[in-house]
C-alpha cells in the first residue's frame, strides 16, 4: 500500500492576479502574470500589451471625439408615388387698387402714403381717374382702415376669373380663399384652411392640374402720378406655388405671368428633411408674432405659439410683425398677430421704412424647418389669343379683340410626373457605429470583447471582497478575541482573592474596580460585581 500523501497545497484565492491571468480571455495577460520570476520574455509581453492598450485607447478617444462633433450627411433620392397632393397656388394682381373704387376719403387718408399725392393734387388726380372732384364741404372720416380699403377697392376674383378647371372639371371663385399679402388682396387655390380637404392628382402632365383664364383689368390700373419706391410699371399677375403649411410671400418669391400669353408651369415636388441640434440647426417651434415689450429692443428667441406649423416663411413673417410692432406700435395688414393695423400715415412714416431696413440687414435669424415641401418649376409660354380665336373670345366675354389681347392670360400648372425628390439629412455617425468601431479596435489591439470587460469587473469584485472586506472582518474579529481573553484573566484574578465563602453579611463591594481596567462595557461590570 502506498503511504498516505502529505497535505495538499492550499489553492490560491480567486483574487490572485495569476489565477485571473490564467482564465481571462484578454490576450497576452497570461504571459505577463504567469508563474515564475521576471524574465525578458515576460518584459516583452508586458511592453507589447502596454503598447496595444495605448493604441486602443488612442483610437477610442479619436472615435469618441469624432462622434462628439455630430457630423451629418445629405442624401438625395427620387421616389415614385401613385398620387400627389396638389400645391397651394396664390394669385395677386400686380395693381393693388382699382381706380373706379377710390373715393375722395381714400385719397385723403391713403393718397400720400400709397400714391405720393399732396392734398392740393387730389382734384387733379380724381380728374385723371375720370371721377368727379370732392363735393364742397367734404369732411373725411375720423378713422380709416387699410384692410377694408384693400378688401373694397382691390381686384375681386369674380371679376378677374374668366375660366377655371382642375383636372378637366370646372372650378370657380368658391375654390379660392382670400389672403392679404404685401401686394394687397390675393387669392389662394387649394389652401386647405378651415379643414378643407386637399386636392390630389393621380397623373402628371398637362390637363391634370389647374388651368385658369384671367382678366388683369388694365383699365382699372392706377395712373403713375409720381416715381416712388412702391411705383409699379408692369402689368400682369404674380403667382406663387407653395405648400399649405407655408404662408405666401408673393412679393419676394412670386413669378410674373403676362397678359397675351399662355404660361405653362411644370412642377416637381421636393421634400426636405433636416436634423435638429446638435447635428443640424432645424426647428419646429413657431415664433409668436404678437408684440412683447422688451427693454433691450431685441427680438428674442422663438417662443411656442398657437400659430400654424413652423415654416421658414412663417417665421420670417412673424419676426417682421414683431419688429414692426415694436418700432411702430402697429402691424401691416398682411402680418399676423394681435397688434392694430397701421394707419396710412404710419405705413408711410414708420412701417414701410422699418420693414425695408429690416430686410436689408436681415435681422431675422430663422432656422430651417425640420420638414418642409417646396416645388421646383419650369416655365414656358405661347402667345394667346391666335387670330382665329381672338374673335371667338371677344364675342364670348363681350369684349373687343384688342381688349382680349391686352388683358387676358392663361395659366396652366401641373406636375411633370408623379415622382418627387427627397433631400434628407442623416447622422453621419450613429451610436451603433461608435460601439462597433470600439469593439473592432478592442478585438484588434487587445483581443478583448464585452465579456472580457465583465471578467475584469468580476475580478475587481473578488479583489475587493478578499482584500478589503476580509481585512476589516479580521480586524473586528481580532478585537473581539482580545476583549474575551482580558475578561477571562480578570475573572481568574477575582476568584483568587476570595478563599472561602462567608455566611455572614457580605461587605459592600467596591464599584467594579476590575472592570475599569478591562472594559467600558456595563455588561462586563455587572458580571464581575455578581461574582
Amino acid at each position: 500500500m502506498k503511504p498516505p500523501s502529505g497535505p495538499e497545497e492550499a489553492q490560491p484565492p480567486a483574487s490572485d492576479i495569476r489565477v485571473f491571468a490564467r482564465s481571462c480571455t484578454l490576450h497576452g495577460l497570461g504571459h505577463v502574470f504567469g508563474p515564475g520570476g521576471l524574465t525578458p520574455r515576460r518584459g516583452l509581453w508586458a511592453a507589447a500589451m502596454l503598447l496595444s492598450l495605448a493604441a486602443f485607447l488612442y483610437q477610442v478617444a479619436q472615435r469618441v471625439r469624432y462622434y462628439g462633433e455630430f457630423h451629418h450627411e445629405t442624401a438625395l433620392d427620387e421616389r415614385e408615388s401613385h398620387r400627389l397632393t396638389f400645391p397651394a397656388i396664390t394669385l395677386c394682381n400686380i395693381n393693388p387698387l382699382r381706380r373706379s373704387h377710390l373715393t375722395p376719403n381714400d385719397l385723403h387718408w391713403a393718397g400720400p402714403a400709397l400714391l405720393g399725392l399732396e392734398p392740393t393734387e387730389h382734384a387733379a388726380f380724381l380728374h385723371a381717374l375720370g371721377r368727379p372732384p370732392a363735393p364742397p364741404g367734404f369732411m373725411p372720416s375720423p378713422t380709416f382702415d387699410m384692410a377694408r380699403l384693400y378688401a373694397r377697392a382691390g381686384h375681386t376674383l369674380e371679376d378677374m376669373l374668366l375660366d377655371c378647371r382642375y383636372r378637366g372639371q370646372p372650378c370657380g371663385a368658391e375654390n379660392f380663399t382670400t389672403v392679404f399679402t404685401r401686394m394687397g388682396q390675393c387669392y389662394t387655390f387649394n389652401s386647405g384652411v378651415d379643414g378643407a380637404e386637399l386636392l390630389t392628382t393621380p397623373k402628371g402632365g398637362m390637363g391634370n392640374g389647374l388651368a385658369v383664364m384671367l382678366d388683369v383689368q388694365q383699365e382699372e390700373y392706377l395712373p403713375v402720378w409720381r416715381d416712388m419706391e412702391e411705383t409699379l410699371f408692369e402689368v400682369g399677375i404674380r403667382v406663387q406655388i407653395h405648400s399649405q403649411e407655408e404662408p405666401p410671400i408673393i412679393d419676394q418669391l412670386g413669378f410674373g405671368v403676362a397678359p397675351g400669353y399662355q404660361t405653362f408651369v411644370s412642377c416637381q415636388q421636393q421634400q426636405l428633411s433636416f436634423l435638429p441640434p446638435p447635428w443640424g440647426d432645424c426647428s419646429s417651434v413657431s415664433l409668436d408674432p404678437d408684440f412683447e415689450p422688451d427693454p433691450s429692443g431685441s427680438l428674442g428667441p422663438p417662443s411656442p405659439g398657437s400659430s400654424p406649423p413652423y415654416s421658414l416663411m412663417g417665421c420670417r413673417l412673424a419676426c417682421e410683425a414683431r419688429y414692426v410692432a415694436r418700432k411702430c406700435g402697429c402691424r401691416m395688414m398682411h402680418m399676423p398677430g394681435g397688434a392694430p393695423v397701421c394707419s396710412p400715415q404710419q405705413y408711410k412714416d414708420c412701417a414701410n421704412p422699418a420693414l425695408d431696413a429690416m430686410l436689408r440687414k436681415d435681422a431675422c435669424a430663422c432656422p430651417n424647418p425640420c420638414a418642409s415641401t417646396r416645388y421646383a418649376k419650369e416655365l414656358s409660354m405661347v402667345r394667346i389669343p391666335s387670330r382665329a380665336a381672338a374673335r371667338y373670345l371677344a364675342r364670348k366675354h363681350n369684349r373687343s379683340e384688342a381688349y382680349i389681347a391686352e388683358n387676358v392670360l392663361v395659366l396652366d400648372i401641373f406636375f411633370e410626373a408623379l415622382n418627387y425628390e427627397t433631400v434628407e439629412q442623416k447622422k453621419a455617425y450613429e451610436v451603433s457605429e461608435l460601439l462597433g468601431d470600439i469593439g473592432g479596435q478592442m478585438g484588434l489591439f487587445i483581443g478583448a470583447s464585452l465579456l472580457t470587460i465583465l471578467e475584469i469587473l468580476d475580478f475587481l469584485c473578488e479583489v475587493f471582497r478578499e482584500r478589503v472586506l476580509r481585512y476589516f472582518w479580521n480586524r473586528r474579529h481580532s478585537q473581539r478575541h482580545t476583549g474575551t481573553n482580558l475578561l477571562q484573566e480578570g475573572l481568574g484574578s477575582h476568584r483568587s482573592q476570595v478563599p472561602h465563602l462567608s455566611l455572614g453579611p457580605r461587605p459592600p463591594t467596591p464599584p467594579c474596580a476590575v472592570t475599569k481596567t478591562l472594559s467600558a462595557s456595563h455588561r462586563t461590570c455587572y458580571l464581575v460585581t455578581r461574582l
